[in-house]
């Protein structure tokens, strides 16, 4: 199968599936959230509507990404995953603080939870699914590297810690310490926060076209320099557009070459990094030894 095709189908998936859940959740836990009253629910519930526009916005993003290289972007559409990825920082920085502030108001004042029962059913219907999607977001990005995806599911990490947490203070309300509850949703707040900082870090890399690893570009080097007749290279510079990486490098070529001679070089050099890294797409320069 080709791989780009492959890589759109992925990406697809990844995307939908994350609506799918976000959806189911946003209903399970209004749901619980009227029949309990518990802030951590209302947290949840804060939570998975953002997550729901987040991943609305993700699978847009995804799609317009997919778009293959025209006259005006000639270079892809691959940062508009990047751009889905400082949206979704915005939501889930947005969620944090409503969900602070609803914790801190509980603190101040207390009220008694309603039937908890319901939303313990509902928080490990919760943690099924978003385990079953962390599953098949962590293949797609090992198999794509896409950064839209990589944020929705470490945004969906945070909910699994998030549920998780729902849970336990749901029990707890229940067998008498119903204050944990808004201490809970505290804590998870912050903790999203958190998530939001290193998604929008991540996604302002991409967009200001920060280089590859070290270890990748040193790879790189080396790969072209192996070729018989390259005597070195320099200036290597690398970036990601979505699911592709740009490489620049000059090669150290004798002088006395044809201009023939030198192309042949050239295409065996990028060839020699797409054959490592498939994802790369490669334009090299010719610079005479002497």
């Amino acid at each position: 199968m080709n791989t780009s095709a492959e890589h759109a189908r992925l990406l697809r998936l990844a995307t939908n599936a994350s609506l799918g859940v976000a959806s189911i959740l946003i209903v399970s836990k209004a749901v619980a959230w009227w029949l309990s009253g518990s802030v951590s629910l209302l947290a949840g519930l804060t939570d998975s509507m953002l997550d729901g526009v987040a991943s609305f916005l993700n699978l847009l993003a995804v799609r317009y990404a997919l778009r293959p290289a025209d006259d005006d972007h000639r270079y892809g559409h691959g940062k508009a995953e990047a751009l889905a990825g400082m949206a979704q920082a915005l939501f889930i920085g947005v969620s944090a603080v409503l969900i602070g502030v609803q914790a801190v108001e509980r603190l101040k004042n207390p009220t008694p939870l309603g039937d908890a029962t319901v939303g313990i059913v509902v928080m490990l219907l919760s943690l099924g699914l978003t385990v079953a999607l962390l599953m098949v977001q962590a293949r797609v990005v090992r198999l794509t590297g896409s950064t839209a995806v990589r944020a929705d599911s470490l945004h969906y990490r945070s909910d699994l810690l998030l549920n998780a947490s729902i849970l336990v203070a749901l029990v707890l309300a229940r067998f008498g310490w119903p204050q944990v509850d808004a201490y809970f949703g505290l804590g998870i707040a912050l903790y999203i926060l958190w998530s939001a900082l290193q998604i929008a870090r991540e996604s302002s890399a991409i967009l200001m076209d920060k280089e590859l690893p070290g270890e990748v570009s040193e790879q790189m080097m080396t790969l072209v320099c192996a070729v018989p007749g390259v005597q070195g290279a320099h200036d290597l510079r690398t970036r990601v557009s979505g699911n592709r990486w740009f490489v620049q490098v000059d090669l150290e070529l004798p002088g006395t070459l044809t201009l023939t001679e030198a192309h042949v070089l050239c295409d065996a050099a990028a060839a020699a990094i797409r054959r490592e890294y498939p994802k790369a797409e490669v334009l090299v320069h010719a610079d005479p030894v002497e």
